[in-house]
């Protein structure tokens, strides 16, 4: 898989639940495309700087997706035995190192589109399958969505058979049998830090 597709995928996830009100009321589908089409129109905007684009869409994200249950995926076992403070933390640090590492590499971007398929709801719980379509390849892409207060919001995407959230729950897994929840959160703090220092190099330029 093309790592420019695979961040195209990770950006469209980090932008869901961020649909109008108006679709905010209507399927997981429904939104999901809306969503989608919000990120790609500021993606190929023209009139916009790279540094502008990229301060709208750590907006969107922040504001509108659920970090706190993909947190609490990620970590799995280990949620539950890290303190109050260190899950705050953590569910903080880690929103922010998804914002900033695929915005960041969103400008890879070379005009891929996307189709859409169907979708399944099971409660508060549903399904949106689509495809990333980049020159001749289809690739498949689930999206895994959670309703809340009447608005469904992404916390997983599986490519191609892969979920985001279980590679990070493997590498995070790893790093905390070794050094330790504060060991994580300390490089995921280094990783935060060196990403703004690098951002804002760039802008001054």
């Amino acid at each position: 898989m093309a790592v420019k597709a695979l961040l195209l995928f990770l950006s469209i996830l980090m932008g869901a639940g961020t649909a109008p009100t108006s679709a905010a009321a209507s399927g997981p589908k429904e939104q999901v495309k809306v969503t989608v089409d919000g990120i790609l129109a500021i993606l190929r905007d023209k009139t916009s700087d790279w540094y502008s684009k990229q301060l709208k869409i750590e907006t969107i994200i922040d504001s509108q997706f659920d970090f706190q249950t993909m947190s609490q995926s990620v970590l799995a076992t280990n949620w539950t035995k890290a303190t109050p403070e260190e899950r705050k933390r953590f569910v903080e640090f880690f929103s922010q190192y998804l914002q900033h590492t695929y915005t960041d590499q969103m400008k890879r971007y070379t005009d891929e589109h996307v189709k859409y398929g169907g979708e399944k709801i099971t409660g508060d719980r549903a399904k949106v399958e689509t495809f990333i379509i980049s020159q001749n390849t289809r690739i498949p892409v689930t999206y895994k969505l959670r309703r809340h207060e009447g608005k469904w919001f992404a916390y997983d995407v599986v490519i191609e058979g892969v979920s985001l959230v279980s590679n990070y729950r493997t590498t995070y897994s790893g790093i905390v049998k070794t050094e330790g929840i504060g060991g994580l959160l300390d490089s995921l703090q280094g990783s935060i830090d060196k990403y703004k220092r690098e951002r804002d190099a760039k802008k001054v330029r």
